[in-house]
This record gives C-alpha cells, sequence and structure tokens, in this order.
C-alpha cells in the first residue's frame, strides 16, 4: 500500500487537479489553466504515473537532499569564509609583489656587475635556453668567445654574490 500523505496521495486525491509540488509547497493545476480537457487528461495521467513510479521506487521528494548530520556540519563549519580566502588572496598577491621587487633589485645588481655582452649572453643561456653555439651564431661569433664571457660574467657572479 502506499503512503496517504505522499505526493502521489496527493495528486491521485485530487481528481479534478493535478498537484504539483514546488519549493515552496503544493500547487494545484485546475481543468482551467489547460487549453483543452484532452490536455489536461494528458497530463494528469502522466502526473499519476510519474508519481507512482516514484512512490514504487520508495524514494521520497528529499532522497536527494543532504541529510545534515555532523559529519557534514563539520565539513560546512571548516569551509573557508569568502573574507578568509579574500584575505589568504590578498597575502599571496603581496608575496608575489615582493618576490617581483626582489627580482628587481636583483637583476638591477646584477646588470650593474656585469658588461651588457655578458649580461645578454648570460640571459640568453639561462633564461631563454639557448645554448652556446646558437648564441654564437646569433652573433656572428665563434663559441670559443661565448663560453669565455660566459665563464667571466659567472666569475663575477660568484666574487660579487657568493653563487
Amino acid at each position: 500500500m502506499f503512503d496517504t500523505k505522499s505526493d502521489y496521495a496527493k495528486n491521485k486525491r485530487e481528481k479534478d487537479a493535478i498537484v504539483y509540488i514546488s519549493v515552496t509547497g503544493p500547487v494545484l493545476l485546475t481543468r482551467a489553466a489547460f487549453a483543452s480537457e484532452d490536455e489536461f487528461i494528458k497530463w494528469k495521467d502522466w502526473s499519476d504515473g510519474d508519481y507512482h513510479a516514484i512512490e514504487k521506487m520508495g524514494r521520497g521528494y528529499y532522497d536527494n537532499g543532504l541529510p545534515l548530520v555532523d559529519e557534514y556540519l563539520d565539513l560546512i563549519v571548516s569551509a573557508p569564509s569568502v573574507e578568509d580566502e579574500l584575505f589568504r588572496r590578498l597575502a599571496e598577491a603581496e608575496a608575489e609583489t615582493e618576490r617581483a621587487r626582489t627580482c628587481a633589485v636583483l637583476m638591477v645588481q646584477i646588470r650593474s656587475c656585469l658588461t651588457q655582452k655578458q649580461f645578454r649572453r648570460l640571459w640568453l643561456l639561462c633564461v631563454e635556453g639557448m645554448n652556446v653555439e646558437a648564441i654564437a651564431a646569433a652573433e656572428g661569433v665563434t663559441h670559443q668567445n661565448i663560453s669565455k664571457s660566459i665563464i667571466k660574467a659567472r666569475k663575477k657572479l660568484q666574487k660579487n654574490f657568493g653563487v
């Protein structure tokens, strides 16, 4: 037997209306809401069948809901608030800005102790990922000149920065 308070029972009791269960509660769609008697009968049969199928499966209206048991409440409470997330992102942005400032200062210091050629060649090697032969080909010099220049640049950096 079916539950007399179920959606199926409510819909079945109303012979001249379709009971539609919305978020705010049950809504009655009467025969006047439909364009014709045939359309009302078609939708009434469909709603009875749909509610009956749900009833037979043993599912209720709230089966897809999340029961608020302690384990779920703990998850909700432990979730970061919008303010916490905003402060975290601001802190990350400030840290990124500080890293950028530090890098800029280091770049100025590195440029000041190297010649323009040494800096360019070291940049192409370390940052751009070019090899010594490619740098030599691009500048139209021998790879020995590039190697010597890079070795001298590294020695200067070791002397000035201890790296």
